[in-house]
């Protein structure tokens, strides 16, 4: 064997994966991603706008920290989102790609709404609060528990089935939609119960999105423990990790997987109650926006940790907020924003790579190894 074939033989750049990175290492990984981010965007922002980008990062701030006003709402949908998050979070722990929290939320909303048109006006509100909490998480769970019945029994395809999900809740929707308008032929329901304000979720310490903020608080850290600590969120691990070991060391899969969707169906229920009850007082079939999927992600990037779902979901809300703050302050096109908030995104997915990869380049060989292999190889 010659020393070329032997030097040729290890690959330029190989990739292999680390063993369990440190969370702190993990973390500035990320942190170096977010940085090579905005200089990216930098260079976009001068291209595209010609505009200062320290001023526009400032935009990007004043978005969520310009005003209170603007804090409390900053702060109202990083709850719905991580809300939605922790929805999905015991499914994918199990490997089960549920893809349909955006339907279950919506059923959820749907059941609330029912509640608030038909009881507001006719029950208190200490009674009908309650009663339209358990309607929302039925709602969620029946909608979540559809597809894991036909997953657990036959097998089918649960990122299918829940996906098509979401489309039936959508079209039921809009089916009320037409029966609740107001005003006539708008196509909207408008505010439900404005003079009244039966069924909306009371304002505490003066602030209208307290309660929402304190009840998602108590998801989290509630969801956090079951993961971590009680025996379920120990099956759930298991079946995630290997449905034959699961079987072996005796657990029942099937209800399993049934409950452990139920539990994501009850949470979107609960926040579809807080979207319509305590956050719009109305419904329409895009009050979800989009949450079901954005969810997705951030769950992933914390990789199903409850806990470290509170940063990610206040970064995309940061971004989100700040892009709009940055195309109403300088006038741009949405696009532009949109497109900074993509570049930023694309990096700090793109960092998961280096958090569980790293990239080796070949060693140089000295002459005397080059030898030895050369007739270990003869």
């Amino acid at each position: 064997m010659t020393n070329n074939a032997v030097k040729h033989s290890e690959p330029l750049l190989r990739v292999s994966k680390r063993a369990e990175v440190v969370w702190w290492k993990g973390w500035i990984i990320r942190g170096i991603s977010i940085v090579l981010a905005l200089i990216a965007c930098a260079f976009i922002i001068v291209l595209l706008t010609g505009q200062n980008p320290i001023e526009v990062y400032g935009a990007l701030i004043k978005g969520s920290f310009g005003s209170s006003r603007k804090v409390w709402i900053m702060l109202q949908n990083l709850a719905m989102l991580l809300c939605v998050s922790l929805a999905v979070t015991p499914a994918f722990k199990m490997r089960f790609w549920n893809i349909g929290a955006e339907g279950q939320v919506l059923m959820g909303c749907l059941a609330t709404s029912v509640c608030m048109i038909y009881l507001g006006d006719k029950l208190p509100i200490g009674l009908l609060i309650p009663i339209m909490l358990i309607a929302s998480v039925l709602a969620g769970v029946i909608w979540a528990v559809i597809p894991a019945i036909f997953n657990a029994n036959w097998k089918t395809n649960e990122t299918l089935f829940t996906l098509m999900m979401n489309y039936v809740a959508t079209q039921l929707v809009a089916f009320c939609i037409v029966f609740w308008e107001n005003p006539l032929g708008s196509n909207t329901v408008g505010v439900i119960n404005s003079s009244t304000q039966g069924g909306w979720l009371p304002v505490i310490f003066g602030q209208k999105y307290l309660l929402n903020i304190l009840v998602v608080a108590a998801l989290t850290v509630g969801l956090y423990i079951y993961l971590k600590y009680s025996k379920q969120g120990y099956e759930i691990s298991v079946v995630g990790e290997s449905v034959n070991t699961a079987k072996y060391v005796g657990i029942n899969v099937k209800k399993v997987i049934i409950r452990t969707m139920a539990i994501s169906g009850a949470i979107c229920g609960v926040a579809g109650l807080l979207l319509v009850s305590g956050t719009d007082h109305t419904i329409s079939t895009t009050t979800v926006g989009g949450m079901g999927f954005t969810a997705i992600m951030v769950s992933w990037l914390a990789k199903f940790n409850p806990a470290l779902m509170t940063l990610t979901s206040f970064l995309i809300v940061f971004l989100d907020r700040g892009a709009s703050e940055i195309a109403t302050a300088f006038r741009l096109n949405e696009s532009v924003a949109d497109i900074l908030t993509g570049v930023i995104l694309f990096f700090i997915i793109g960092s998961e790579f280096f958090v569980n990869y790293k990239l080796n380049l070949r060693k140089k060989h000295n002459q005397g190894n080059l030898s030895a292999s050369a007739k270990e190889g003869k």
